[in-house]
């Protein structure tokens, strides 16, 4: 099944650059390109793709405010946030306007269409870096911020479980081992978490982990 990309960055060399790595993928193709917000949302309104590699910084509109537009979208596209800052002050508000992961803009052809994968598939694709600084600000901000553990009252002591270690950033073989159970076991409970709670994906599953106060900063 082949992932339909739009790709969004105001700058030609960038878009054509990320364009032919992801045509050469036998996986992937790019359905069109904006060169900003605005037309990042009327390419995910007329063209339906899968994933939006976006920038945050655009004009007319940025790569923030579109992700916000589009997440509000019925069934949105999966969008994958490019920085060229690791650091970047943007990485928790893009989280939190939607973005199912970031991408630095030096990645490899590889951890390109990788991370295009993940993201279409349904993972988080939060590295490493990445996750520290989301960490760190929640704790600048003392989270958690939104009403509390109630949000979490229809999940079962296990479901909790494999929460906070998704929202630790481990994967589901990794959860599966630490667990002792069968990474198809923890895949199912992590649906099941999704459904419950009402979210998208694991990076907004990572945000609510941290807001309501099942994982602490630095826990």
């Amino acid at each position: 099944m082949t992932i339909r990309v739009v790709v969004a960055d105001d700058q030609g060399m960038v878009r054509s650059g990320f364009s032919v790595l992801l045509n050469a993928q036998p996986d992937i193709e790019v359905a069109g390109e904006a060169t900003n917000g605005q037309e990042a949302i009327a390419c995910a309104t007329e063209l339906g793709p899968d994933v939006i590699l976006m920038d945050v910084r655009m004009p007319v509109l940025d790569g923030l405010q579109a992700t916000r537009a589009i997440s509000a979208l019925p069934d949105p596209p999966k969008v994958l946030v490019l920085t060229t800052f690791d650091l970047d002050d943007y990485v928790y508000e893009a989280l939190r306007a939607g973005a199912s992961g970031f991408l630095l803009k030096d990645a490899s052809a590889r951890e390109l269409a990788e991370a295009v994968r993940l993201v279409a598939a349904g993972d988080a694709l939060l590295a490493p870096g990445v996750t520290r600084r989301l960490i760190a600000e929640f704790a600048r901000l003392g989270a958690p911020r939104s009403p509390g553990r109630q949000q979490l009252d229809g999940l079962t002591e296990r479901e909790s479980e494999v929460l906070a270690l998704v929202a630790r950033g481990l994967s589901n073989a990794e959860i599966a081992g630490q667990l002792v159970v069968a990474e198809q076991t923890v895949k199912t409970h992590v649906s099941r978490i999704l459904m419950k709670l009402g979210l998208r994906d694991r990076t907004q599953a990572v945000v609510l982990a941290y807001e309501t106060g099942l994982v602490q900063p630095g826990g």
